[in-house]
């Protein structure tokens, strides 16, 4: 397209409006046809653009994505209704495990919270909050856990490094708990068979 006759910020609304997750510079760069930094700049202008609208421009997970403004955000709760499924107790502290101590295996988040936790691997897998990163180099080979975009969307996260401070306790905790599964060693179970799929 010539960029002449394109109006590269509403291109890039559009871009931003179709996409399920963030888009990241690049990305943005190459769909336009335009140099990377001249993005940022474009963004800005979108977010002027956007002023006073139901949307504005959010730089989330690395990319950029259009999100519903504050005080809109009940009308689109009643619109979206019923709720998406609640993560379970048991999913979200094993989500926890896994944001904080990433990469991990599930033999590790067993370390931690001292039971089978397949079933909450499973829910987190399915929903996309997790993904797998390969495997651990020990014997059973187990399948390595880390956050997905999709985790840092959900949270309003920009990334990893906005996750809250753990207390000490909760620190020492998890450290003292991994540090006991890795001397105890790391076998992956039969149960984690479910999990061999291939990206």
């Amino acid at each position: 397209m010539e960029e002449a006759t394109l109006d590269l910020c509403a291109a890039a609304e559009c871009v931003l409006f179709v996409s399920r997750e963030p888009v990241p510079t690049g990305r943005l760069a190459e769909c336009l046809g335009v140099p990377a930094e001249r993005i940022p700049p474009l963004m800005e202008e979108l977010g002027a653009r956007l002023d006073g609208h139901g949307l504005y421009v959010l730089l989330l997970a690395g990319g950029y994505s259009l999100a519903t403004r504050e005080q809109y955000g009940e009308v689109v709760r009643v619109f979206l209704e019923p709720k998406p499924e609640e993560l379970s107790r048991q999913a979200l502290e094993t989500l926890a495990i896994i944001a904080y101590r990433q990469p991990i295996t599930r033999p590790q988040i067993e370390a931690v919270r001292g039971v089978n936790s397949a079933g909450a691997v499973r829910t987190l897998l399915e929903k996309g909050m997790i993904r797998t990163a390969g495997r651990e180099k020990v014997p059973g080979r187990p399948f390595i856990f880390v956050t997905t975009n999709e985790f840092l969307s959900l949270f309003g996260l920009g990334g990893l490094e906005d996750l809250p401070p753990l207390s000490d306790d909760a620190a020492e905790t998890l450290a003292k708990s991994l540090a006991h599964g890795q001397q105890e060693g790391e076998f992956a179970s039969e149960e984690e068979a479910p999990f061999e799929f291939h990206a």
